[in-house]
């Protein structure tokens, strides 16, 4: 039987992946777009808070070590997207609050 991970697993895994200069998580942050599994392969699309943040690349490093380490997952696809552009309204409640919004 083939395992395959669930949206909320590697959503769960995403969690780990930190903005360095917020200090808070991608998904928290609303900078995970979308997720999809197909078969072993997970493919995340993603946002960052300002197109020329230089972050990009550390993050989908870190996007395929996290979600990578679930079982069933043999290759991670993260791709930054700048449309539709990211907003302080993507966020959490709990992250807005941690920021002051």
């Amino acid at each position: 039987m083939l395992l395959v991970p669930t949206k909320e697993e590697v959503t769960d895994a995403l969690t780990n992946v930190i903005d360095p200069e917020l200090g808070l998580d991608f998904v928290e942050l609303g900078l995970v777009y979308d997720v999809e599994i197909e078969g072993e392969e997970v493919y995340v699309t993603f946002t960052l808070t300002t197109a020329g943040c230089p972050i990009g690349p550390q993050v989908s490093d870190q996007m395929k070590e996290y979600v990578g380490e679930l079982a069933g997952v043999s290759k991670v696809h993260p791709k930054m997207v700048f449309t539709p552009p990211w907003t302080p309204e993507r966020m959490s409640e709990d992250a807005k609050f941690a920021l002051g919004y």
